[in-house]
């Protein structure tokens, strides 16, 4: 190691000049600094709470049509799509698939187009909520409704689906239907 050197003491120690400290030392310096914006506060809603059991309406004034007040906010309703209401009498037929893979896109599109081609009037719905993981499921919408395919929790290369012959599957659903 090289040997340390003196300092004399009647020289000051000088700091070393850098291309920062140099832009530092030529800024001028503001007496009142502005204070930082204080956040905003979200306001709540300021439409009228009713009484009555049934949400507010609004009146749509493009169409005037009456909007209920739970369609309203795009955040309350994220992940749901609106579903038509069901004339009484019409069937609905849902075809759940999962959306990780194209193939089971194209086989429940498929069974939608036959389904309607096949059965006059049957209301065909794809994935009318979210799907699950895996899943190729063909089912009458309601409480007890009949299912008539289920695969759950398939993993790839989703063998139980592929094996499938859907021209079949699509002939037996529309003999059970009619």
């Amino acid at each position: 190691m090289a040997p340390k050197r003196k300092q004399n003491m009647e020289q000051p120690l000088t700091t070393r000049a850098v291309r920062n400290s140099t832009r530092i030392a030529n800024k001028p310096v503001l007496a009142d600094p502005e204070p930082p914006k204080p956040k905003r506060v979200k306001k709540a809603n300021s439409e009228p709470v009713s009484a009555d059991p049934e949400p507010a309406k609004r009146v749509n004034k493009e169409n005037s049509v009456p909007v209920s007040a739970d369609l309203k906010s795009p955040k309350a309703n994220r992940g749901k799509k609106a579903v038509p209401e069901v004339k009484a009498g019409s069937k609905v037929v849902v075809v759940e698939h999962c959306t990780q893979c194209r193939q089971f896109k194209i086989r429940a599109v498929k069974v939608k187009e036959e389904l309607e081609k096949g059965v006059p009037g049957l209301e065909v719905r794809v994935n009318p909520e979210k799907p699950r993981r895996g899943c190729f499921e063909i089912r009458v919408d309601g409480e007890n409704g009949e299912k008539f395919i289920s695969l759950l929790d398939m993993k790839r290369p989703f063998g139980p689906m592929k094996a499938l012959d859907m021209d079949e599957v699509i002939s037996g659903i529309i003999e059970k239907i009619k």
